[in-house]
């Protein structure tokens, strides 16, 4: 499995989690987050392994759906950069520093 896809859709289910139904959210978790094979999830599950496969691809494409309309994950990564760039920038502002790094706390609750 590619590192950056893996990479891609745990941020988005990060970000898109409780727009999924039960059994999407299970599948992809087990599926990218703890790297378990379509085999065990099937077994896990009691259904088969395709069907696992489908509904693993179908909740990829929901997933990407999302970010396409709603643009949390994309937002964040621009936001995370801009504010990487202003710390660096005004590294010596105390005030901005603060104010900076609450925002960022905010993103991350």
């Amino acid at each position: 499995m590619e590192i950056e896809k893996t990479n891609r859709m745990n941020a988005l289910f990060e970000f898109y989690a409780t727009l999924l139904t039960e059994k999407q959210m299970h599948y992809i978790e087990l599926y990218y987050a703890e790297d378990y094979s379509l085999a065990e999830i099937a077994e896990t599950y009691d259904v088969t392994r395709q069907a696992v496969y489908d509904n693993i691809k179908r909740t990829e494409k929901v997933l990407e759906s999302y970010e396409t309309k709603l643009h949390m994950y994309s937002d964040y990564i621009v936001r995370d950069q801009i504010f990487s760039d202003l710390l660096t920038k005004y590294s010596e502002d105390t005030y901005l520093i603060g104010q900076i790094t609450m925002l960022q706390s905010l993103e991350n609750d």
